[in-house]
């Protein structure tokens, strides 16, 4: 049963215009690829670990094979052909070796051709195979994980952010969250994190307002929530970041490591960090093509538009988004359950109405994406420093949730804006959420906004703006809409950006067995 009486004809159109407006960049898409792709790609094959003896720091061995590749004979027909090439050329045993010999200045590398290049591909293909086979067992103990110790007994799944910058107390913080009632830890990434190309090495310790996202902190992670869950009686989810310009990369690790939640979307590397669009465009599609074969939900960014744009007059860019994301996600092969969108509750206050225009809001993407696990975000612009009244609106937020069915709900911080949060002030936090989840969790089924009254009205006149927004973007193109300043009021323009020299066409030989295996070819 629906409340906002949507019509059906404009939901398929806003589905249709969604769709045309994202082919193109699928298009573009599918006809490059990045050093990060390839450098995912040669994870999922098993190198692992850094050349620790660099001046200029330890450099992720997959960086120097991947570099080296480009600087030898260009990477248009991917990294895999030379590669493999060479390591059979070589008569190595192992990936790590080749970029050992290749630190070395010992390996010249060359595209093969004929049944060399066949014979490189299909070496390639049985290592990329042996690592997804590592993504698909670890989706399987996820699964008898969740049988074994259950899911949170109720929605929204209570998500709670740690974030001190070192990993060892980061386990202890997030296992007395999980003890308090929190359903899915979030590990916040160092700060500055996503504008580096390429994924730091082993357990980290000294991060800024954040933990580095690494393949041994994921393991560190992940293994002490599998003791928390068997401790609290419930399947503890854990959740990084697939973002930045190593978004295919540190998809490839949380599917190594089986984790189970990860933001992944390109607008927010777009807008919020100047991240060139046709590099992070294609390096979600790679990353979401791995997320859907691991089971991890994705959590995407539209929250963060309305921290820079007004969250009334803006709201149907949200709509749009969502809708963009989900032909996005659908296209690489990620399904409705595992389909996080992201909205917000960052209406100002001071607006009439602003709680109604919440519902609205919230109630809107419940009913267009009723399959999706939707991720409800808290107040942050509108946060003032006086932690009583953030205290007040978060349970405003709390309950918003609660009646609109939202799946996933970030606890809010009344700290918010002061300072990074206190272990009390998360206790005080989760005793909000626990109040309005115990005293409410029922009453959605009594919410019933009037037919024709101020809740369904705001959430037609959304869906309407949203639909018209989208007709433009196909008329123009969405690249030159981000441009625009769209989304956000973020400019961004196609050819511009971090990380744009990362980005290489395909060749008519490009070979990528990961891309193949992903795609069920």
């Amino acid at each position: 049963m629906t409340l906002l009486g949507l019509d059906p004809e404009v939901v398929a159109t806003a589905r249709r215009l969604a769709a045309r407006a994202a082919e193109p960049v699928v298009s573009i898409a599918k006809a490059h690829t990045t050093v990060a792709v390839e450098r995912a790609t040669l994870r999922l094959a098993g190198i692992t670990g850094a050349d620790t003896g660099h001046r200029a720091g330890d450099v992720p061995w997959v960086n120097r094979v991947v570099d080296t590749v480009r600087d030898h004979c260009g990477l248009d027909h991917g990294v895999v052909l030379p590669a493999f090439h060479a390591l059979r050329e070589h008569d190595l045993g192992s990936l790590t070796e080749l970029a050992e010999a290749t630190a070395a200045g010992q390996i010249q590398y060359r595209i093969p051709t004929g049944r060399a290049a066949d014979r490189a591909a299909r070496t390639g293909h049985t290592a990329i195979a042996k690592g997804l086979r590592t993504v698909d067992r670890n989706r399987a103990q996820r699964d008898k994980l969740v049988t074994r110790f259950g899911n949170p007994p109720r929605r929204p799944w209570i998500y709670l952010i740690v974030a001190t910058g070192d990993i060892d107390e980061d386990v202890v913080q997030a296992a007395n969250a999980a003890r308090a009632g929190a359903d899915i830890i979030a590990v916040i990434r160092s700060t500055g994190q996503s504008l580096l190309d390429y994924v730091p090495e082993g357990a980290t310790h000294h991060g800024f307002a954040g933990t580095y996202a690494t393949q041994e902190n994921f393991r560190i992670m992940r293994a002490a929530m599998d003791d928390v869950s068997k401790e609290v009686g419930r399947y503890i989810r854990v959740t990084n970041y697939a973002s930045g310009l190593c978004m295919p990369e540190i998809a490839v690790l949380a599917g190594l490591q089986r984790l189970d939640m990860m933001l992944n979307d390109s607008m927010y590397g777009i807008l919020f960090r100047d991240i060139n669009p046709i590099r992070t465009f294609v390096d979600q599609r790679f990353s979401r093509q791995v997320h859907a074969r691991a089971g991890i939900v994705i959590n995407t960014g539209e929250d963060n538009y309305l921290t820079t744009a007004d969250a009334v007059d803006a709201a149907h860019t949200v709509t749009v988004s969502q809708l963009l994301n989900e032909h996005f996600a659908h296209e690489a092969g990620l399904p409705d359950e595992l389909l996080g969108l992201g909205h917000a509750f960052e209406i100002n206050p001071a607006v009439p109405e602003s709680f109604r225009l919440e519902l609205a809001h919230a109630l809107l993407a419940r009913e267009l994406f009723p399959d999706a696990p939707l991720k409800w975000m808290p107040p942050t612009k509108h946060m003032t420093g006086d932690v009583f009244a953030g205290y007040q609106l978060d349970g405003f937020f709390n309950l918003a949730g609660v009646l609109t069915g939202q799946s996933i709900l970030l606890v809010g911080m009344m700290t918010e804006a002061v300072v990074t949060p206190f272990l009390s002030d998360r206790d005080l936090a989760l005793r909000n959420v626990r109040y309005v989840l115990d005293a409410a969790s029922g009453l959605a089924e009594d919410f019933r906004p009037a037919p024709d009254g101020f809740i369904v009205k705001r959430a037609h006149q959304v869906l309407g703006e949203a639909v018209d927004l989208l007709d433009r973007i196909v008329r123009d193109g969405l690249l030159d809409a981000i441009a625009d300043g769209t989304f956000g009021l973020m400019k961004r323009p196609p050819d511009a950006g971090k990380g744009a020299d990362g980005v290489i066409a395909k060749a008519d030989g490009y070979r990528n067995p990961a891309a193949d295996l992903l795609e069920g070819k």
